[in-house]
Formats: structure tokens, sequence, C-alpha cells
């Protein structure tokens, strides 16, 4: 296989992505009569990995074509975070990994912070730690730091993501217009009902979880 920065992410992600189902089984418990909604998830990021039978509703912008069909329990939906098609208390859980940074400005963020909370009794969403050092998008040490027009400028250059450039075709430009990333208070602020667990490294926060049983 040809190395690319999705190489890097398959060799970096299974530990933290292994302590993060670890927990949410250890608070869920969810069986098949469990309905969850996942926010910008795809069937791969359950099948085979997350030993569960639950009904599960995935909600993205759009899919790729799919060539293999999936499993019946799972059911696509093209949709907006910000404007959920559901109404509520539609599911028992909803589960979103890395996708609050991406949805736009901090207005387009409440939005879907009230979304989450509003079509499921329980939540349970990621997001990266703004003042983690290494940008994860990117893999770059720092540089988000700096003001947003000298970061972006300097993302498209001197990052891994950057200099990787085989197999992977996001559109950088596009990438560091739409990311936001979030501190721990704006995490508290947007999701007043639920608990911010961290997921660490090496002591520092890499990332929030926000949990509301």
């Amino acid at each position: 296989m040809a190395f690319s920065i999705y190489s890097i992410y398959q060799w970096l992600q299974p530990g933290f992505r292994q302590c993060r189902w670890a927990l949410f089984l250890d608070i869920f418990h969810p069986d098949a009569s469990t309905r969850i909604l996942d926010v910008g998830g795809h069937v791969y990021d359950w099948e085979g990995i997350v030993p569960i039978a639950s009904q599960i509703t995935l909600l993205n912008l759009a899919y790729p074509k799919a060539t293999v069909p999936a499993p019946a329990r799972f059911t696509s939906v093209i949709g907006d975070g910000r404007r959920l098609p559901f109404p509520d208390g539609s599911f028992d859980i909803v589960y979103s990994n890395s996708v609050i940074e991406h949805v736009g400005n901090r207005a387009d963020q409440e939005r879907f912070a009230a979304e989450i909370r509003r079509v499921a009794r329980g939540v349970f969403l990621q997001t990266p730690n703004r003042w983690f050092f290494i940008e994860p998008h990117f893999i770059a040490p720092f540089v988000h730091y700096l003001p947003p027009r000298l970061a972006q400028r300097l993302l498209r250059v001197f990052s891994v993501r950057a200099w990787l450039r085989r197999g992977d075709d996001v559109e950088l430009a596009q990438l560091d217009r739409e990311l936001r990333l979030l501190t721990a208070s704006e995490m508290r602020t947007l999701f007043p009902d639920c608990i911010l667990h961290r997921e660490r490294w090496c002591g520092l926060t890499k990332s929030f979880v926000m949990v509301r049983r």
C-alpha cells in the first residue's frame, strides 16, 4: 500500500479508538433494541469493530458509491447535522466522532450541538482539543496557535498532510477554511448537560468526549 496520511492515521488511531469504544460500551451497554444515530460516520466505523447488534442510522452530507451492500441494521440518510431531519428524542443515543469542528463557525457549532442534544437522550460526541500541540487533520505542531490567516497559509505547506498528497483527495484550502477546533470551556458551553471526558496522550489532553447518559 502506498504511504499516505491515511497510513499514519491507521498507525496512530487504533489505540485511541479502542479506548473510546470501550468508554462508549461501558457507559451505554447498547443492545439489539438500542437506536443509535451516528452523525458523520460510516458502516466501516462499526461493522466488525464494535461488538453490538444495535440499529444504526448514519447521517452524512453525501456518501461514496457503495461497492458492498450495507448490513440490514444500518440505514443511511443524507442530511445536515445542523438541521437533523428527525423529531425530538427519535434515538436512544447520538454518536459523533470528529465532526463538530468541521461544521462551520461558532453559530453553526451551536446549532449542531443543539440538534445533537435534541434528537436523543444519550450523547457521545468526540472532538480534538484546540490546545493540543499537534493539529490532527494536517498533523503539524503548534502552527494552529498562530492567527487564523497565517496558520491557514502555513498548514498548506508545513504539515504532514501537505507533504503526503498521495491517495488524499482532500482539498487543503477548503479543509483549513472549515476547521474550527474547540476548547474545553467552549465544549462545556455547547453541551451544558453533558460530562466532559478527556482523552490523553503523554498526560496532555488530545481530545474531548462529551457524554450524556
